[in-house]
C-alpha cells in the first residue's frame, strides 16, 4: 500500500493574509479613517460622521476579530491536511500594518509567500492597490523582504460560493412563511466609481461581471436546495466620494424602496456577496441603514451571513495555495471554479485595474473601449516596478 504523498507547497514557505484593517477601540477610529482617506482631502466633518457609524458597535470594527477567526480556521485546516505553512497577517490601514508583518517575515527567514487578499473580485482597491501595498512594504524592508505571489480571485470557487448558498437558505427560513416563496434575493456589494468598474480586470468590467456570476451561482444553488427559483438583483452599498462622481447603482436602500412600492415583492433577503466577512460595511449599511429602510416601508427582510471563517473557505485557501505552488513548479494543476467564467488569472496583466485617481487626473488615459485599458501608462509603471520585487 502506497502512502499518500504530502502536499507540496514549494516554492512557498509561508502564507500571508492581507486585509483592509479596522479600529479595535474608540480612540482608534479617527486615526484609522485618516489613514484610509490620506491624500484625498476628505473634510474633518465627513470623517467624524463616518466615525459615528462605529459607535453603534462599541467604537470598533468587527473586521479584525473576523480576520483572526479566518486565520485560525486556515491554520486548523493546514494542520489537518497539510502543508505545514506558517500563516502571517498584515493590513493596509491599521495594525498589524503590512510593512511590520513583512519585516517580521524577513526576520523569520521567510523567502517566498503566497498572499490571500480578503477580496474576492477584481478592482483597483481589491487587487491592484494591494499589489502596490506589497511593493511599498517590500521597499521599506529592503532586500531581506520575501517575494510574494497573490492568489487568484476566488469569486467562483465553491469554498466561497457554497457557504453563501447555505446562508441564504437559512435567511429564507427566517422570513414568515406567507412571504417566503416570493422573496427577492438582493445581492449586495460595495459600490465603486463607474470609471473604476469600467477598467477592472484585463478587459474591463470585471468587477460587475464577476459579481453577477457569483450572484447567479448563489441563486442557482439556493434553487437546488429549496426546490424553487428566486429572482435576484445586484445592488450596491457604502457609496462615498464627491456627489458629482458617478458610482455604481442602484443603492441598496433605493432598491428596497422600489421593491416595496405597490407590493412589487412580498419580501427580500439581503445577500452580502461582495464581502468575505461581516465587517462594518455589512453590519452598519445593511443591518442598520437598510433594515431601517425596510422597516419604514413595511418590507419584510432577512439578511444572509457572509462566508467568513467557514471551514470550506479555509479549505479553498489551502487548495489555492497548492494550485499556485504547482503552477510555479511548471505543473498543470486542476483549477477549481464553478460556472462559466473559469478560474481567474494568476498574474495580473500590465494595466489591469488602473488607479482611478490617475485616470481622473488624466481622462485621456481612459480608453473608449475598456478592452484597451491594459495599455494605460499607469499600469505599465506599476508592473514595471513589480517585475523586480514581486514573484511572477
Amino acid at each position: 500500500m502506497h502512502a499518500t504523498p504530502a502536499p507540496d507547497p514549494s516554492p512557498f514557505d509561508a502564507l500571508l493574509v492581507l486585509s483592509f484593517g479596522g479600529p479595535d477601540a474608540p480612540d482608534e477610529v479617527l486615526p484609522f479613517l485618516e489613514n484610509v482617506t490620506a491624500g484625498r482631502g476628505v473634510p474633518r466633518e465627513r470623517l467624524e460622521e463616518a466615525a459615528g457609524h462605529y459607535a453603534h458597535f462599541g467604537g470598533a470594527s468587527p473586521i479584525n476579530a473576523q480576520n483572526r477567526a479566518l486565520i485560525a480556521a486556515i491554520e486548523a485546516d493546514l494542520a489537518a491536511h497539510g502543508p505545514a505553512l506558517p500563516v502571517y497577517w498584515g493590513n493596509r490601514n491599521w495594525r498589524p500594518y503590512l510593512a511590520d508583518t513583512v519585516r517580521r517575515m524577513a526576520d523569520d527567514g521567510i523567502r517566498r509567500a503566497a498572499v490571500l487578499v480578503t477580496s474576492a473580485y477584481a478592482s483597483y482597491s481589491g487587487c491592484a492597490q494591494y499589489h502596490e501595498n506589497l511593493l511599498a512594504a517590500q521597499g521599506e524592508v529592503g532586500d531581506r523582504a520575501p517575494a510574494f505571489d497573490k492568489l487568484r480571485h476566488f469569486f467562483n470557487h465553491p469554498g466561497f460560493v457554497e457557504p453563501l448558498v447555505d446562508h441564504v437558505v437559512a435567511a429564507l427560513a427566517e422570513l414568515p412563511e406567507p412571504v417566503r416563496t416570493g422573496a427577492r434575493l438582493v445581492m449586495v456589494t460595495h459600490s465603486i466609481p463607474t470609471v473604476t468598474a469600467r477598467t477592472a480586470g484585463p478587459d474591463g468590467d470585471a468587477y460587475v461581471t464577476q459579481h453577477r456570476e457569483t450572484a447567479r451561482l448563489v441563486a442557482e444553488g439556493v434553487a437546488r436546495v429549496v426546490g424553487r427559483a428566486h429572482d435576484w438583483d445586484l445592488v450596491y452599498s457604502s457609496r462615498s466620494g464627491p456627489p458629482q462622481v458617478p458610482w455604481l447603482e442602484p443603492d441598496v436602500n433605493d432598491h428596497l424602496v422600489a421593491l416595496g412600492r405597490g407590493g412589487a415583492v412580498p419580501s427580500a433577503v439581503l445577500v452580502p456577496i461582495g464581502f468575505l466577512s461581516d465587517h462594518l460595511e455589512v453590519v452598519y449599511d445593511l443591518d442598520v441603514e437598510a433594515a431601517a429602510t425596510a422597516a419604514r416601508i413595511g418590507l419584510p427582510i432577512s439578511r444572509a451571513a457572509t462566508t467568513g471563517a467557514d471551514p470550506r473557505f479555509a479549505g479553498a485557501v489551502r487548495e489555492l495555495v497548492l494550485e499556485r505552488a504547482a503552477t510555479l513548479r511548471g505543473e498543470a494543476p486542476a483549477r477549481c471554479a464553478l460556472g462559466v467564467s473559469g478560474a481567474a488569472h494568476d498574474v495580473c496583466p500590465i494595466g489591469c485595474c488602473p488607479d482611478p485617481r490617475a485616470l481622473s487626473a488624466n481622462p485621456r488615459a481612459l480608453p473608449a473601449d475598456p478592452a484597451t485599458a491594459a495599455r494605460a501608462p499607469r499600469g505599465q509603471a506599476l508592473l514595471g516596478r513589480a517585475a523586480g520585487r514581486m514573484a511572477p
